[in-house]
């Protein structure tokens, strides 16, 4: 798979773009504030409707301008595909093969997309919700039901939240209806427990792999998902469901008084080992790195694993953040497999030595030429 051209219009400081890419590397060279990282932005946006930089449309739309659009031609193994996306102060509107989708669902994962930015390599060290968007947006990319159930889980969390807060303030002393939404909520969290697992379980196979790889065979990876619930690894999703069911019921009281929703897939977190060491406590900054690298690496593998091809790589200024050995192994790893967008303020010795045959595109401001 690989984006073979994209078209822009009022899209952040693009006020017009027609640009074809090399299905092999392709080098975004800028200074700061040019525009190198919006048109990874736009790629990465085409693929999912939603930016991972902000979480308001309005934003990615241009000044003083009424609406943005978005299309890519994109070459798969079963043929070619066109993707359109509008944005504007009425919604979002999408088109697969220039037929409106009136579900993101139906649209999301047609184009696969993997992005790897700096505050990526903080993956193993930040907040919770980092490693939760993390693996939420990565995995509806590969599954369709789950990115259905997802955004279901969310809507119903959205409804039981607003009543316990209902409930909280003594709006209402009915608690029937939080019965209802408990039961839907936990169905929900069952479901999606089950495939977080499946899908980390075969993230950790291949990242376990690549770890060992980049420190010579002497640290060993693993990962952890962590839920308050017991043998979480060994349960059907009814199981996990039920589970979740009777501590939401068991916490009520509690919920109540705090006015939200403190169990279920929203609270819950990744942790990540080496050599049985929690590596978020007890890792330096390189091994920290490391495990992230080796992890977004993996992730590569499992979508052509799960999808029959390769993703495309967002890199946005990743290299300035990592040493010679890990750029050395980032950069083997993607040589010849993978349709790769960098964005750079230059090409260091180690990238000009790897790299063969880049494409190159200077930009500056909103304006983008190919380097000849």
């Amino acid at each position: 798979m690989y984006l073979k051209e994209l078209q822009l219009k009022n899209f952040r400081n693009y006020n017009e773009a027609n640009i074809t890419f090399s299905p092999a590397v392709n080098v975004l060279i800028g200074e700061n504030a040019q525009g190198k990282t919006n048109l990874l932005e736009a790629i990465y946006v085409l693929a999912m409707a939603s930016s991972h930089r902000t979480a308001k449309d309005k934003e990615l739309i241009g000044f003083n301008q009424q609406y943005a659009q978005l299309k890519g031609e994109i070459i798969r193994r079963l043929g070619p595909l066109t993707l359109e996306l509008e944005l504007s102060k009425k919604g979002k509107k999408v088109k697969v093969n220039h037929i409106e989708r009136a579900k993101l669902s139906e649209y999301i994962g047609q184009l696969n997309v993997i992005l790897f930015a700096p505050e990526d390599l903080a993956l193993v060290k930040g907040a919770p919700a980092e490693r939760r968007r993390f693996i939420d947006m990565e995995f509806s990319q590969i599954d369709g039901l789950y990115l259905h159930d997802l955004s279901q889980y969310r809507t119903v969390l959205r409804q039981r939240n607003k009543y316990l807060k209902d409930l909280q303030l003594q709006k209402t002393k009915d608690q029937l209806y939080l019965d209802v939404l408990s039961e839907q909520l936990a169905s929900l969290g069952g479901k999606i427990i089950v495939k977080r697992l499946e899908y980390l379980q075969e993230l950790e196979s291949y990242a376990r792999i690549l770890h060992a790889e980049i420190t010579q065979k002497k640290e060993t990876l693993t990962l952890s998902y962590e839920a308050p619930l017991r043998d979480a690894t060994t349960k059907t999703a009814m199981q996990l469901s039920n589970e979740l069911l009777q501590k939401m019921n068991d916490i009520r009281k509690k919920e109540i008084f705090q006015g939200t929703t403190l169990i279920g897939p929203h609270r819950d977190d990744i942790k990540f080992f080496i050599n049985d060491n929690n590596v978020q406590i007890y890792g330096s900054q390189g091994q920290q790195r490391t495990a992230a690298l080796s992890i977004k690496l993996a992730e590569i593998e499992v979508m052509k694993e799960q999808t029959g091809e390769y993703p495309i790589l967002l890199l946005d200024d990743v290299l300035s953040e990592l040493d010679g050995n890990r750029q050395t192994h980032l950069l083997k790893t993607i040589q010849d497999k993978v349709q790769t967008f960098l964005t750079t303020p230059g090409l260091n010795d180690i990238a000009r030595q790897l790299i063969k045959e880049p494409k190159i595109f200077n930009i500056h401001a909103g304006e983008i030429n190919l380097k000849l």
